[in-house]
Protein backbone atom coordinates (compact mmCIF):
# COMPACT_ATOMS: atom_id res chain seq x y z
CA UNK A 1 0.00 0.00 0.00
CA UNK A 2 1.19 3.29 -0.70
CA UNK A 3 0.31 6.85 -1.69
CA UNK A 4 -0.49 7.34 -5.53
CA UNK A 5 -0.09 11.15 -6.55
CA UNK A 6 1.24 14.42 -4.88
CA UNK A 7 4.75 15.01 -3.67
CA UNK A 8 4.37 12.10 -1.21
CA UNK A 9 3.89 9.82 -4.47
CA UNK A 10 5.67 6.35 -4.06
CA UNK A 11 5.80 6.70 -0.26
CA UNK A 12 4.83 3.06 0.87
CA UNK A 13 2.35 3.09 3.97
CA UNK A 14 2.16 0.59 6.91
CA UNK A 15 -0.95 -1.49 7.91
CA UNK A 16 -1.66 -3.96 10.86
CA UNK A 17 -0.82 -7.15 9.54
CA UNK A 18 -4.08 -9.81 10.07
CA UNK A 19 -7.45 -8.81 8.92
CA UNK A 20 -8.51 -6.58 11.37
CA UNK A 21 -8.25 -3.75 8.34
CA UNK A 22 -8.99 -3.38 4.77
CA UNK A 23 -7.16 -0.91 3.22
CA UNK A 24 -8.75 1.14 0.18
CA UNK A 25 -6.44 -0.44 -2.86
CA UNK A 26 -4.09 1.72 -4.92
CA UNK A 27 -5.92 1.52 -7.89
CA UNK A 28 -9.27 2.74 -6.24
CA UNK A 29 -7.51 5.26 -4.08
CA UNK A 30 -5.85 6.65 -7.07
CA UNK A 31 -9.21 6.80 -9.62
CA UNK A 32 -10.97 8.42 -6.46
CA UNK A 33 -8.45 11.40 -5.95
CA UNK A 34 -8.12 11.69 -9.61
CA UNK A 35 -12.24 12.10 -9.56
CA UNK A 36 -11.80 14.60 -7.01
CA UNK A 37 -8.96 16.57 -8.60
CA UNK A 38 -8.46 19.99 -7.95
CA UNK A 39 -11.13 19.69 -4.62
CA UNK A 40 -8.45 18.55 -2.59
CA UNK A 41 -5.86 21.48 -3.17
CA UNK A 42 -6.52 23.38 0.53
CA UNK A 43 -9.32 21.21 1.58
CA UNK A 44 -9.84 20.67 5.12
CA UNK A 45 -10.35 16.53 5.18
CA UNK A 46 -12.15 14.35 7.72
CA UNK A 47 -11.42 10.75 7.20
CA UNK A 48 -13.52 8.17 9.25
CA UNK A 49 -12.91 4.62 10.24
CA UNK A 50 -9.26 5.38 9.36
CA UNK A 51 -7.55 1.99 9.26
CA UNK A 52 -3.69 3.08 8.22
CA UNK A 53 -4.97 6.44 7.52
CA UNK A 54 -4.66 6.22 3.29
CA UNK A 55 -6.79 8.47 2.53
CA UNK A 56 -6.11 11.50 4.59
CA UNK A 57 -2.26 10.79 4.04
CA UNK A 58 -3.14 10.70 0.10
CA UNK A 59 -5.21 13.95 0.78
CA UNK A 60 -2.43 15.47 2.18
CA UNK A 61 0.27 15.04 0.25
CA UNK A 62 -2.06 16.01 -2.58
CA UNK A 63 -2.40 19.47 -1.01
CA UNK A 64 -5.11 19.37 1.54
CA UNK A 65 -4.03 21.90 3.97
CA UNK A 66 -5.44 19.67 6.91
CA UNK A 67 -6.46 16.13 8.10
CA UNK A 68 -8.23 14.85 10.84
CA UNK A 69 -8.72 10.95 10.79
CA UNK A 70 -10.58 9.11 13.27
CA UNK A 71 -10.07 5.38 13.87
CA UNK A 72 -11.50 3.54 16.65
CA UNK A 73 -8.78 0.63 17.67
CA UNK A 74 -5.59 2.00 19.95
CA UNK A 75 -3.56 0.10 17.76
CA UNK A 76 -4.22 0.92 14.20
CA UNK A 77 -4.24 4.60 15.79
CA UNK A 78 -0.40 4.59 16.36
CA UNK A 79 -0.18 2.92 12.93
CA UNK A 80 -1.89 6.38 11.56
CA UNK A 81 0.73 8.28 13.31
CA UNK A 82 3.70 6.79 11.86
CA UNK A 83 2.80 6.86 8.44
CA UNK A 84 2.33 10.15 9.17
CA UNK A 85 5.59 11.10 11.41
CA UNK A 86 7.44 9.77 7.89
CA UNK A 87 6.01 12.88 6.29
CA UNK A 88 7.25 15.96 7.19
CA UNK A 89 5.12 18.97 7.54
CA UNK A 90 1.74 17.26 6.97
CA UNK A 91 -1.09 18.75 9.32
CA UNK A 92 -2.43 15.41 10.65
CA UNK A 93 -4.66 15.13 13.55
CA UNK A 94 -5.93 11.12 15.03
CA UNK A 95 -8.93 10.74 17.17
CA UNK A 96 -9.10 7.77 18.57
CA UNK A 97 -12.68 7.25 19.03
CA UNK A 98 -15.75 5.45 17.99
CA UNK A 99 -16.40 7.24 14.72
CA UNK A 100 -20.92 7.78 15.75
CA UNK A 101 -19.51 9.80 18.39
CA UNK A 102 -17.08 11.51 16.96
CA UNK A 103 -19.37 12.79 14.78
CA UNK A 104 -21.99 13.70 17.08
CA UNK A 105 -19.26 15.75 19.30
CA UNK A 106 -17.57 17.33 16.17
CA UNK A 107 -21.14 18.88 15.20
CA UNK A 108 -21.66 19.88 18.54
CA UNK A 109 -18.34 22.13 18.07
CA UNK A 110 -19.11 23.16 14.96
CA UNK A 111 -16.85 21.40 13.11
CA UNK A 112 -17.08 21.84 9.31
CA UNK A 113 -14.70 20.56 6.36
CA UNK A 114 -14.47 20.19 2.62
CA UNK A 115 -13.89 16.33 1.70
CA UNK A 116 -15.08 13.75 4.21
CA UNK A 117 -13.53 9.80 3.14
CA UNK A 118 -14.60 7.12 4.46
CA UNK A 119 -13.88 3.33 3.39
CA UNK A 120 -15.55 1.64 6.62
CA UNK A 121 -15.73 -2.37 7.13
CA UNK A 122 -17.57 -3.75 4.77
CA UNK A 123 -21.55 -5.15 5.28
CA UNK A 124 -23.29 -8.06 4.56
CA UNK A 125 -25.44 -8.83 1.71
CA UNK A 126 -28.51 -7.06 2.04
CA UNK A 127 -31.43 -8.75 -0.97
CA UNK A 128 -34.84 -8.20 0.60
CA UNK A 129 -33.64 -5.82 3.68
CA UNK A 130 -32.42 -2.81 4.47
CA UNK A 131 -28.86 -2.46 5.11
CA UNK A 132 -27.32 -2.43 8.57
CA UNK A 133 -23.34 -2.19 7.59
CA UNK A 134 -21.19 1.05 9.06
CA UNK A 135 -21.70 2.77 5.67
CA UNK A 136 -25.67 2.59 5.62
CA UNK A 137 -25.33 3.90 9.69
CA UNK A 138 -22.76 6.85 8.02
CA UNK A 139 -25.76 8.01 5.50
CA UNK A 140 -28.32 7.75 8.04
CA UNK A 141 -26.07 10.26 11.02
CA UNK A 142 -27.74 13.18 11.67
CA UNK A 143 -24.68 14.65 12.42
CA UNK A 144 -22.46 14.00 9.11
CA UNK A 145 -24.59 16.51 6.56
CA UNK A 146 -23.46 18.86 9.26
CA UNK A 147 -19.82 18.85 8.87
CA UNK A 148 -19.92 19.03 5.64
CA UNK A 149 -18.84 22.39 4.26
CA UNK A 150 -21.25 23.89 1.48
CA UNK A 151 -19.68 22.77 -2.01
CA UNK A 152 -18.07 19.79 -0.07
CA UNK A 153 -17.81 16.11 -1.10
CA UNK A 154 -18.82 13.01 1.05
CA UNK A 155 -16.89 9.94 -0.61
CA UNK A 156 -18.06 6.50 0.80
CA UNK A 157 -17.05 3.11 0.21
CA UNK A 158 -18.67 0.04 -0.12
CA UNK A 159 -19.03 -3.74 -1.00
CA UNK A 160 -21.44 -4.21 -4.41
CA UNK A 161 -23.29 -6.85 -2.55
CA UNK A 162 -24.28 -4.19 0.03
CA UNK A 163 -27.21 -2.46 -1.23
CA UNK A 164 -27.57 1.19 0.83
CA UNK A 165 -30.64 3.44 0.51
CA UNK A 166 -29.09 7.16 0.05
CA UNK A 167 -31.81 9.71 1.01
CA UNK A 168 -32.06 13.41 1.61
CA UNK A 169 -30.06 15.17 2.29
CA UNK A 170 -27.57 13.05 0.39
CA UNK A 171 -27.50 13.40 -3.38
CA UNK A 172 -25.22 11.19 -5.62
CA UNK A 173 -23.06 12.81 -7.92
CA UNK A 174 -20.75 10.15 -9.51
CA UNK A 175 -19.96 6.36 -8.32
CA UNK A 176 -16.77 4.33 -8.92
CA UNK A 177 -16.49 0.76 -9.00
CA UNK A 178 -13.77 -1.73 -8.97
CA UNK A 179 -13.67 -5.24 -8.52
CA UNK A 180 -15.96 -5.74 -4.94
CA UNK A 181 -15.89 -2.30 -4.18
CA UNK A 182 -18.11 0.72 -5.20
CA UNK A 183 -17.23 4.40 -4.00
CA UNK A 184 -19.99 7.03 -3.82
CA UNK A 185 -19.20 10.63 -4.24
CA UNK A 186 -22.21 12.75 -2.79
CA UNK A 187 -23.13 16.13 -1.57
CA UNK A 188 -25.67 18.27 -0.01
CA UNK A 189 -27.48 19.99 -2.32
CA UNK A 190 -27.16 23.98 -1.87
CA UNK A 191 -29.71 25.02 0.01
CA UNK A 192 -30.68 21.86 1.82
CA UNK A 193 -29.96 22.67 5.48
CA UNK A 194 -27.71 20.45 7.46
CA UNK A 195 -29.89 17.77 8.98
Amino acid sequence: MRITGGRAARRILKAPKGFAIRPTPDLVKQAVFNSLGPRVVGARVLELFGGSGALSLESLSRGAAAALCVEKSPRHAAFIQQNAAALPGVRLRVRTQDVFAALAQLAANGESFDLILADPPYGEKNVGRRSTSDAQQLLDDENLPRLLAPGGRFVLGHAKRDTLEIAGPWREVKSLKHGDSVMRFLERPEGTPPA
